[in-house]
């Protein structure tokens, strides 16, 4: 009992360690935002703290692209990505600079896409856009997928800054990760 208390308490303060670094300073071929809930072609307030953020970070020249993530959930009728590509056209990202993955319906599968992406287009490093909480996770599949990883977690996510929220999506990601590093998924 007292190793898996240890084990959890060093994996929540990576959590925490990780979603306090920002390594935007690198040189990459690419951003990655995540994917969250959309409302038809609107963001939700999560993904829109991602998408301002890896907008933010593509203006400032980090990277010639931006890649979008995320599918449809049951009852959608539009994809997480073509929110996101609509939401960083209107603010400046041009439509070819803008790659995105329209199939993903969970983190590990949409970063199997980006891999095959980035791939197919001789990309080989990217800036991981998310919440702070989520961060450890991404770079640990895109690390495990052979993308070089580095994360840049927008600050400003509604899911970060509600406390409770934060320890509920800390429990997520416990959770997560644990089922990724048993199972792969």
């Amino acid at each position: 009992m007292a190793g898996v208390i240890a084990v959890g308490g060093y994996t929540t303060f990576r959590i925490w360690q990780q979603g306090q670094t920002d390594e935007r300073g690198r040189p990459v071929d690419a951003i990655v935002v995540l994917g969250a809930a959309h409302y038809g072609n609107t963001p939700s307030p999560v993904f829109a703290a991602r998408l301002d953020h890896a907008v933010e970070l593509w203006l400032d020249g980090v990277a010639p692209y931006l890649i979008v993530t995320g599918g449809e959930a049951e009852g959608d009728t539009s994809a997480e990505a073509d929110a996101a590509t609509e939401y960083a056209e209107d603010r400046g990202v041009p439509e070819n600079a803008i790659l995105a993955e329209r199939t993903g319906r969970d983190t590990a599968e949409s970063l199997r896409n980006v891999a095959a992406i980035m791939h197919a287009k001789g990309l080989a490093s990217a800036l991981f856009v998310s919440d702070r909480t989520h961060m450890l996770r991404v770079l640990r599949v895109a690390s495990d997928l052979g993308i070089v990883a580095y994360g840049s977690p927008t600050s400003t996510s509604p899911a970060d800054l509600d406390p409770s929220a934060r320890v509920q999506a800390t429990l997520h990601e416990l959770g997560a990760l644990a089922l990724y590093l048993t199972t792969g998924q």
